[in-house]
């Protein structure tokens, strides 16, 4: 089981500050979504948890250990922390099977009749079993983004990084994505999520951080900060979702 603690995080890309001195905890099986505006440091912030963005001040620490602590090293770093992105990644000339077993056997050293059953009980699932030796162009939008969730968790990770997984999907494929995220969290899986789902965000999250500036304005249980949000910062980003109606109930 594994804390996260984030402490005085601050990023900056040349002269431009993206983070200023965030400062979160994630308990083990919390799941916390990150929301706010287009360039408030959300995706910034996911990605310096597993350290694929270098930071200039501040920690992230799993269970008291500094992410860059040689005990970790970058592979074991990114075996117990996977992340997926809302571009799937999948490699197209390899199929469903390769490339979910890839990261086990080339980068973990695990064996592949091993590797290989492991994937397939994952596969079956969450639906996919079927399309173990299709190759990416054969699947829709959502099937893609389900195979790039379930190759992150073929690694066992403890930690589940999600930045924005149906920006890219049409709006008929989310459903069916969203619902993995909830069999994720049913299963216990500590997540933090980047979304612009503002229901799923409420109907999901056990917290949710609103973002702005590079800071975490206000931070609280769901259904307390979409329905009483107290800074004026989040109460103006809230009033938008609201009139633009993206504050109906998760898909």
């Amino acid at each position: 089981m594994t804390r996260i603690v984030i402490d005085k995080l601050t990023k900056f890309y040349g002269d431009k500050m993206v983070l200023d001195g965030v400062d979160l905890s994630v308990a083990p099986h919390e799941v916390v979504c990150l929301i706010g505006a287009s360039g408030s440091g959300k995706s910034t912030l996911l990605r310096c948890i597993n350290g694929l963005t270098e930071f200039d001040e501040g920690a992230v620490r799993l269970d008291g250990v500094d992410i860059f602590d040689p005990a970790f090293g970058r592979t074991g770093l990114y075996k117990r922390v996977g992340i997926v992105f809302q571009a799937y990644n999948l490699f197209p000339h390899m199929t469903v099977l390769q490339n979910v077993t890839l990261a086990p056997i080339k980068v973990h050293g695990r064996d592949r009749r091993e590797a290989e059953t492991a994937a397939l009980k994952l596969l079956d699932m969450f639906g996919l079993g079927q399309f173990a030796q299709a190759y990416p162009e054969q699947l829709s939008g959502g099937q893609q983004q389900r195979v790039a969730i379930v190759r992150s968790l073929a690694t066992e990770p403890e930690v589940l990084l999600l930045d924005e997984v149906t920006a890219a999907l049409d709006p008929e494929l989310i459903g069916e994505v969203l619902k993995i995220i909830r069999d994720l969290k049913t299963s216990g899986m500590t997540m933090v999520i980047v979304t612009h789902e503002m229901g799923f965000a409420r109907d999901v999250a056990d917290r949710v951080c609103f973002l702005d500036g590079g800071r975490i304005v206000e931070q609280g249980e769901p259904h307390r900060l979409f329905a009483d949000p107290q800074q004026p910062r989040t109460q103006k980003f809230l009033e938008r979702i609201i009139a633009a109606g993206r504050l109906e109930a998760a898909r």
